[in-house]
């Protein structure tokens, strides 16, 4: 299958290394510098377990390509979504699937309404990898693995399976969901806590896992929990459990992108990470103060 991937940051890079590797056909979709030092001189990814390598891919602005893929990987920042929607509106048939790969729950859903007669999935993905340099990708670790799938079953597609298992063949860790809702959301419960609490208090993994800044990280999980559980998708796991395993696993150094981007004065995904949980939990009646107060640092506005 011809994967399509738009995005080449820590996560569509990652996956465009492993399935390149593994021999399928990609193509990457990205921008300025980093598009360029690609174009001239492949995607070099750095790994500790892999070893460091370069591979020669094709990649293209959204508006130079003019393939039409089976595979659409999205992989932008959630802010970047939406100016994506005309371009993959343009490149995809009725065939063609598309994946969003992204951190902010409900994105698929939120794409198929402005792709009608397109197939959109929903997914996530569990890596640790980042922009090193313009055509550089740093995987910080080993930990890779995608899982997808449709939101309800009449909306799946037979190219699922396949998809799967090309991605299983190509060494990624690959679950086809069956209930890609509480999937997302697991990890959404996760990676929106870390964020906020490292956003709030300009703080590293290590300095997250201890004191007050802990129990902030497990009061933040707590209400995102409560309004899964107001939303009719109840975690099926001890999620609190389950993520202060995930912080105390990481780098000790680790920065979320949301902490980098907002430091760096770049387009940030503050809204998705930090405010969605809000309205989240406002259209189920679930109070959350802890991010209501550290979104009030940020100037957010209650609906």
């Amino acid at each position: 299958m011809q994967y399509l991937i738009i995005g080449a940051g820590g996560t569509g890079g990652s996956l465009a290394a492993y399935l390149a590797r593994g021999g399928r056909a990609v193509t990457l979709i990205a921008r300025g510098k980093h598009l360029e030092a690609i174009r001239s001189g492949g995607l070099r990814v750095e790994t500790p377990h892999l070893g460091n390598f370069t591979l020669p891919l094709p990649v293209f602005a959204q508006d130079e390509y003019t393939g039409r893929p089976d595979v659409v990987l999205q992989c932008v920042k959630g802010y970047s979504v939406a100016e994506t929607i005309p371009f993959i509106r343009r490149v995809a048939g009725a065939d063609t699937v598309v994946i969003p790969i992204l951190n902010i729950f409900g994105t698929g859903g939120r794409m198929q309404a402005e792709l009608p007669g397109v197939p959109v999935m929903d997914g996530c993905m569990y890596v640790t990898a980042s922009i090193e340099a313009p055509g550089t990708v740093k995987m910080h670790d080993k930990l890779m693995r995608v899982i997808f799938g449709p939101r309800r079953p009449e909306e799946s597609h037979p190219a699922l399976s396949a998809i799967a298992a090309e991605m299983k063949d190509c060494g990624i860790t690959t679950v086809l969901s069956k209930n890609i809702r509480h999937d997302t959301l697991r990890k959404f419960s996760f990676i929106s806590a870390l964020a906020a609490c490292g956003l709030y208090y300009d703080a590293t993994a290590a300095q997250i896992r201890t004191g007050e800044k802990r129990e902030m990280f497990i009061g933040l999980v707590r209400e995102m929990e409560a309004v899964a559980t107001a939303m009719g998708i109840p975690f099926q796991v001890d999620i609190l459990q389950v993520n202060l395993t995930v912080l105390d696993g990481l780098a000790p150094d680790m920065l979320t992108s949301l902490q980098r981007d907002e430091a760096q004065g770049h387009p940030s995904e503050i809204d998705g990470l930090l405010f969605e949980p809000l309205r989240m939990g406002a259209a189920v009646g679930v109070d959350m103060p802890l991010y209501a107060r550290i979104a009030a640092r940020f100037n957010y506005k209650t609906p």
